[in-house]
């Protein structure tokens, strides 16, 4: 078991390598040991619609004969069903390796059991449930995605030390500003972790913001604007720049271009996330404003809240939203406190 434990320690570190590239597809890294202990293979999922983990660690293999004594270790049960590209599982037992151990089961539907299934009987050996809580947290947002049936869900905000997020609408600096080159760093990094980022028409029409990855290397997510009313205009940034962008109103259904306006109930957060979910999106960043994040901690459909909190007092404005949970992390950035908070177990 010990020696087990140190090649899917190192499987682990392959699937990392994945990181803001997989999405919708979770991250997987992929190890060969020959019958000597010695790794003769490895291979990581490198790119959504691109060749999985266990196909780049058979393809790294020099030695295809060595296969056929030899053991794959791999982070999550390799797939059963043909998607962008072909099974997994019917790879492995074409190559004939007999032994496969899997740190967890995959929640998706289409696989859930049928990959370790179809190995079974074809008489491989296949050992379930290795590191399985490191494994099932490399890919907590695909877990929670298809588990729950909606988006994981972060909420992001940065408030002053005295508890605002804005200042009075009417005041002459807005948006706030407090994040620092730094914290914006961060921020725009966790924007290329996500598949989607959402904010509410108010923030959408006082910042006109981009919710791009401007100061990060990665994608850029897709962008969803809640406007019951329709009241945000077709100059903002979101609705002109010509990337993909999802407009949840109360009022009608149409595609202009890149922006898509889709009409529903905006003050149900499960009825836009179940939708984003359909679509393919397993994580979602929530950037504001305060109506909409409270809604969210609400309903209690939110999964890890990141807030940045600056040493500067404000005096009055717009209340931060007010969050009930478990303080997972807390640090100092630039001057700046980040706080991450998780739901408490009890909710």
């Amino acid at each position: 078991m010990v020696i087990d434990e140190k090649y899917m320690r190192r499987a682990l570190q392959l699937a990392r390598l994945g990181a803001g590239h997989t999405s919708p597809n979770p991250m997987v890294g992929a190890v060969i040991v020959d019958s000597d202990g010695t790794i003769i293979g490895e291979g990581w999922h490198r790119k959504c619609g691109e060749a999985h983990a266990e196909v780049n660690a058979v393809a790294s293999v020099k030695e295809e004969k060595l296969l056929k004594d030899s053991t794959l270790y791999v982070t999550l049960e390799p797939c059963s069903h043909y998607g962008k590209t072909p099974p997994c599982a019917r790879l492995i037992i074409e190559r004939g390796i007999p032994r496969v151990v899997v740190g967890c089961l995959d929640p998706f539907a289409k696989v859930s059991g049928r990959g370790v299934a179809m190995l079974r009987e074809a008489g491989v050996e296949v050992t379930v449930g290795l590191l399985e809580q490191e494994c099932r947290a490399l890919n907590h947002r695909f877990m929670t995605a298809h588990t729950t049936g909606r988006p994981w869900v972060q909420l992001k905000w940065a408030q002053t030390a005295d508890g605002f997020i804005a200042l009075p609408p009417d005041a002459g600096e807005n948006p706030l500003r407090m994040s620092t080159p730094a914290t914006m760093c961060l921020m725009h990094r966790q924007r290329a972790l996500c598949d989607a980022i959402v904010v509410g028409a108010a923030t959408a029409l006082i910042d006109n913001p981009s919710l791009t990855t401007r100061y990060w290397p990665g994608k850029s997510p897709l962008r969803v604007v809640l406007s019951r009313d329709l009241s945000v205009a077709g100059n903002l940034n979101l609705l002109s720049d010509g990337l993909p962008t999802i407009v949840y109103n109360g009022i009608r259904n149409e595609v202009c271009g890149a922006v898509e306006y889709v009409k529903m109930d905006t003050t149900n957060p499960s009825s836009w996330l179940e939708d984003l979910y359909r679509r393919g999106v397993t994580s979602v960043m929530v950037e504001g404003g305060a109506k909409v994040l409270q809604g969210l901690i609400d309903a209690h459909a939110w999964d890890e809240a990141r807030v940045e909190v600056s040493p500067r007092r404000v005096g009055q404005g717009v209340t931060a939203p007010l969050i009930d949970g478990c303080q997972e992390a807390r640090y100092c950035l630039d001057g700046n406190i980040i706080n991450v908070i998780r739901p408490s177990l009890t909710v």
